[in-house]
């Protein structure tokens, strides 16, 4: 058991140093998360950390830490959201309004699996109304330029 949870460990603070730390801002986190789940198996998988420490306990640490990191972004303030969700779409390389549909078509993507159903929706509308708040605000995402 203690070994476990060293391993545990070191893979979280592999993770973070390595990946998840140089990414700018929560959303960010989530999507790099997102994309390490495979979307038939719903398995997560990295291979460098995987060929250090195993698959199985990578893809333990993977889904909890995916996990922790989804619901601390909905702990956010919604100001807080709309921040990191601006930033997160203003590095996208499509940015803009193509930023914004890439978002919205990821939404279910970037949910956890084992995530409980009330935060799957509040996750959801939460987001759909940010996307919908930046279309507001800026008018070139609004007619698509």
């Amino acid at each position: 058991m203690q070994e476990q949870l060293r391993i545990h460990r070191q893979i979280l603070y592999d993770l973070a140093l390595h990946y998840l730390e140089p990414l700018n801002g929560s959303f960010a986190r989530l999507a790099y998360l997102a994309s390490l789940k495979n979307e038939t198996t719903k398995a997560y998988a990295h291979e460098r950390l995987s060929a250090v420490y195993g698959y199985e306990p990578v893809q333990e640490t993977l889904a909890k830490c995916h996990e922790e990191l989804f619901e601390r972004l909905l702990e956010l303030p919604l100001a807080q959201q709309e921040k990191e969700l601006r930033q997160f779409i203003g590095s996208l390389p499509q940015g803009g309004a193509d930023g914004a549909r890439y978002c919205h078509e990821r939404i279910d993507d970037w949910i956890p699996t084992a995530s409980p159903d009330y935060l799957k929706e509040l996750f959801r509308s939460n987001l759909n109304a940010l996307l919908g708040l930046l279309r507001e605000r800026n008018p070139k995402a609004r007619s698509g330029k």
